[in-house]
């Protein structure tokens, strides 16, 4: 697959060694010159594989926004044209701070972007476990929400990609502020309740 990553932070940065590694084409969206955070990402896979964002946009078929909540609005503004594009939000709204005026990152991404294709992962985990989803020999779950289906399909299709086990489907847009509230419970019980970030969630059936 063609993917665009918008944000070489930790997030961006796990999944881009991991979709490398499975033969993606994938490309970083950066303002030019590299911040000091991307050249050190370069390091690992390639500073050629920086772009600028638009251009970035316009070589891929999948965008993946992995940037700081408060500027989702902002950054899905700047994507150019994405007719045709699908967008995966891994973004969350933490302790009320966001895009203004929106309660959650993927409603802010679709009021600012062509895309209908837009759906919500890789929120609901830390980037650590993004790097390793393998606890024990068991690999953790990864989950996405929204009404594009061809969007959850090649969600699900990246998440396998990236390690995880299953990828299971919450539902459609009107579930994206519940993935929300599921990544501060995460959030909440790696940092706030002392466990530590490395713990990730599985679901067991019978």
């Amino acid at each position: 697959m063609k993917i665009a990553i918008i944000g070489s932070g930790n997030v961006g940065g796990a999944l881009a060694q991991k979709w490398i590694l499975k033969g993606h084409e994938v490309v970083m969206g950066a303002r030019l010159p590299l911040s000091d955070k991307s050249r050190k990402l370069g390091e690992a896979i390639g500073e050629e594989r920086f772009v600028n964002v638009a251009e970035a946009v316009r070589i891929s078929d999948i965008i993946v926004l992995a940037t700081p909540a408060p500027m989702a609005a902002e950054v899905a503004g700047s994507l150019g044209d994405t007719n045709g594009k699908i967008i995966i939000d891994t973004m969350n709204v933490v302790m009320g701070r966001g895009p203004a005026g929106f309660g959650n990152t993927s409603d802010a991404i679709l009021a600012h972007t062509a895309s209908r294709d837009v759906v919500k992962c890789f929120n609901t985990t830390g980037y650590n476990n993004m790097a390793d989803p393998v606890y024990q020999g068991v690999a953790i779950d990864a989950f996405v929400a929204g009404d594009s289906v061809i969007g959850k399909e090649i969600a699900s299709k990246l998440a396998a990609d990236a390690g995880f086990g299953a990828c299971y489907d919450v539902g459609g847009n009107d579930k994206f502020q519940l993935m929300e509230q599921f990544a501060f419970f995460w959030i909440n019980l790696a940092m706030f309740r002392g466990l530590g970030r490395e713990i990730g969630f599985k679901l067991l059936t019978r």
